[in-house]
């Protein structure tokens, strides 16, 4: 992935394979942010690349999930 994707762009860090929620751009690092909240963590640009359509699903379904259970994302 070259160029920094939308703010809140689904990524994977395949470092620590993590999908995180893109947050921006710090310094020659890019935050990212695990998807039930917490701590966020920045990756090596060449180490992230866009989510892929079942990695979306999982997450959005695992977020509505917990939203249903009443837990707060």
């Amino acid at each position: 992935m070259s160029a920094a994707p939308a703010v809140g762009s689904l990524v994977v860090d395949t470092r620590v394979d993590q999908l995180g929620e893109f947050r921006g751009v710090a310094g020659p690092y890019w935050s990212l942010r695990p998807l039930g909240g917490g701590t966020e963590w920045d990756a090596e640009p060449e180490h992230v690349r866009p989510a892929d359509p079942k990695e979306r699903l999982r997450a959005e379904t695992a977020r509505v999930n917990a939203r249903s259970r009443g837990e707060r994302l």
